[in-house]
């Protein structure tokens, strides 16, 4: 008998999931169905700031795989229809056509994937839905903000928050001629970096002509008699906006799922084994955006919504819904960004990361350089790196630097996943050249301090 999928959500994680479970199973042993609330599938999310900036084409550009590639593949894809309830009990889900008047109907399945995604954090602040305030998540907010961006008339945006999306979208910005300012409640932006690493990309920030407000607790989106935005208020000031962007992070997006009584964890994100079978039920999986994952390094769950592991969780749901066996073993929280010519990257745990759950740390910073000190366009970079004070394993890593630096950053992520010290990181066997390293790479000085660094502990 034919055995019948239901995939909710066309991006990553769903339709890798639809797309791999096809690969190893035909039509007429698996029927499969996917639902999408957009107009897009299968699409780089992480590619909007660039589009929005015009440094790359968009939206076709940023598209994998068409609704029409998907329906090639004998995997009934349904565009613009928002699932919106599940019945796990009788083995259904109903859904609503949102271009066709809301018509609902019922869909049976005998397998679930759950790859809802995530939403943008919106708080329930006075104006905050108002026309000109966008989120950037999916590939319809960002032909929105570009449709407002085109159509504005004015020159000032404000983008509230200075995580990566925030640093991404305040650069595209300024690419596009806006006067930009940047309002952030933390001490520096980029919060997934220690203070001190994210105070060099204030500096940077500052030399892009780009204002940045610290410590600022926005209270109101200002409108006009038409409802558009036109300011963004904070406790201390107010500062024009003909556009606000929304860059404060996103939440699981797992209404559908905290409905229907799934497990959630502590970000909202739902909880799934490393088959990514979510916890207390055998045919309901769930990936991509809406979960939260095993931190190799900390040892708990958490929430990383990123397009790298959407896809991997995607490949393991497919392999295992039709009837392989793959898990998802974990991720150490690797992520790189950049704002202009500066590259912003970090693996593992921050200092407060580290500390939350209970681990003594040395760390240590160093200055080096992407290439030979002498080889043309050398240019600085700086490392910090954590080691466990007793044991002297990696914990984490930052780097913040010019062309060449980010990247780096995944020598950590591999000496982290396998668990190293930094001791056995110096005799890493990195590649050499002047035009791609000093003959100590940047991450082995590092290693090497910090290994001094543990010593000098006398544990």
């Amino acid at each position: 008998m034919t055995e019948r999928l239901v995939v909710i959500g066309g991006d990553a994680a769903g339709m890798a999931a639809a797309s791999q479970a096809r690969r190893l199973k035909g039509p007429g042993e698996l029927a499969i169905t996917a639902f999408e609330r957009g107009h897009f599938t299968s699409y780089s999310a992480c590619g909007i700031p660039y589009w929005a900036g015009g440094t790359v084409d968009g939206p076709a550009a940023l598209i994998a795989r068409t609704p029409e590639e998907h329906r090639a593949r004998a995997i009934d894809l349904r565009m613009r229809t928002e699932v919106t309830e599940l019945d796990l009990e009788r083995g259904r889900v109903r859904a609503r056509a949102l271009d066709d008047g809301g018509r609902e109907s019922w869909t049976d399945f005998d397998k679930l994937v759950l790859a809802t995604g995530a939403r943008p954090l919106r708080p329930p602040l006075p104006g905050i839905e108002a026309r000109g305030v966008h989120g950037v998540q999916t590939l319809d907010d960002g032909r929105a903000l570009i449709d407002t961006l085109t159509a504005s008339p004015g020159r000032r945006a404000v983008v509230i928050g200075a995580g990566y999306i925030g640093v991404e979208m305040a650069e595209a910005l300024v690419h596009r001629g806006y006067a930009v300012t940047v309002l952030d409640r933390g001490e520096q932006p980029m919060s997934t970096l220690d203070p001190d690493m994210g105070a060099r990309v204030h500096a940077a920030m500052c030399d892009l002509g780009i204002e940045t407000v610290r410590r600022a607790v926005v209270t109101a989106v200002r409108t006009d008699d038409e409802g558009r935005a036109r300011a963004v208020a904070t406790e201390d000031a107010e500062y024009p906006a003909d556009v606000v962007v929304l860059g404060m992070g996103v939440r699981p997006e797992t209404t559908l799922a905290e409905a229907a009584g799934l497990p959630l964890g502590e970000s909202g994100g739902l909880l799934t084994d490393l088959s990514m079978r979510v916890h207390g039920r055998e045919n309901v999986w769930a990936g991509g955006d809406c979960v939260e994952v095993l931190d190799l390094v900390a040892g708990h769950t958490r929430h990383l919504p990123l397009g790298t592991h959407a896809n991997k969780h995607g490949q393991v749901i497919g392999a295992n819904v039709a009837g392989g066996y793959a898990i998802f073993p974990g991720v150490v929280g690797t992520s790189v960004s950049k704002v202009c010519d500066l590259e912003i990257a970090r693996t593992g745990l921050l200092e407060h990361q580290a500390r939350a759950v209970g681990l003594e740390f040395v760390t240590v910073t160093i200055e080096s350089t992407s290439r030979a000190g002498y080889y043309p366009d050398a240019r600085p970079m700086h490392v910090k790196m954590l080691a466990e004070r007793r044991t002297g394993r990696l914990l984490g890593v930052q780097i913040v630097g010019r062309e060449g630096a980010g990247k780096r950053v995944d020598i950590a992520a591999v000496a982290l996943t396998a668990g190293m010290t930094v001791e056995q990181m110096t005799m890493l066997d990195l590649g050499y050249a002047p035009p791609f390293s000093p003959v100590w790479d940047p991450v082995l000085v590092a290693a090497r301090k910090a290994t001094a660094a543990v010593r000098a502990t006398g544990v």
